[in-house]
């Protein structure tokens, strides 16, 4: 069982968490309302982290960052060498319980007024925030960073192809630049995802 200890966490809502823990779930999340968030800035940060997040892993991940959880102890020790050692181990766990294909549960949890002041700021720890998405990401499913660059280049050398072609009747270096680029990094994604497939099919055996 987790907790903040900001003083924002009811213990009364503790029950709630392990009897839809104990209905299957490898870990249940607190999910805060709006009124849960410290200001709207915040709202609109963790909502956009959730939905980035969700695509990265391919569930839906309602509250990344909430510090309010159960989870099974088994399957939580599997990823404590991937846990900072700051404060972001909720983004870290939730990611990494669900791509691995544990399955996540959510309870609705009313936040009380935190207690004290808060230590995140928002551009130094958003930052934070977002390298433990993509690190856990290319963890469990690097293509999915990979091929949205890859398609990117590729767009990219085609749009600038056409443009040469069509203004100057000719294929340039940087046409060419931009599309091997987009096939180098498409075959590196590839080649990680088959590692990583691999890898995770060993430690499951």
């Amino acid at each position: 069982m987790f907790m903040d200890g900001d003083g924002q966490h009811r213990p009364e809502d503790i029950g709630a968490l392990l009897q839809k823990l104990q209905s299957g779930y490898d870990m249940v999340v607190g999910v805060r309302g709006v009124s849960g968030q410290a200001n709207a800035g915040r709202y609109l940060a963790n909502s956009i982290f959730n939905r980035f997040a969700s695509w990265m892993v391919g569930h839906e991940i309602q509250d990344l960052t909430s510090g309010f959880r159960a989870a099974n102890r088994e399957r939580f020790v599997e990823f404590l060498y991937l846990l900072p050692n700051g404060f972001s181990y909720p983004t870290t766990s939730t990611m990494a319980f669900s791509r691995s294909g544990y399955s996540l549960g959510y309870v609705p949890v009313r936040v009380m007024p935190r207690r004290g002041a808060s230590h995140i700021f928002a551009l130094r720890d958003g930052v934070k925030f977002l390298l433990i998405i993509f690190r856990v990401g290319t963890l469990y499913s690097p293509l999915r960073i990979y091929f949205p660059i890859a398609f990117i280049l590729a767009m990219m050398g085609i749009g600038y192809y056409a443009y040469t072609f069509f203004a100057q009747g000719r294929f340039t270096n940087m046409s060419a630049l931009l599309l091997t680029g987009a096939l180098v990094t498409f075959l590196f994604g590839l080649l990680s995802e088959q590692i990583t497939s691999l890898i995770y099919k060993r430690d499951r055996m």
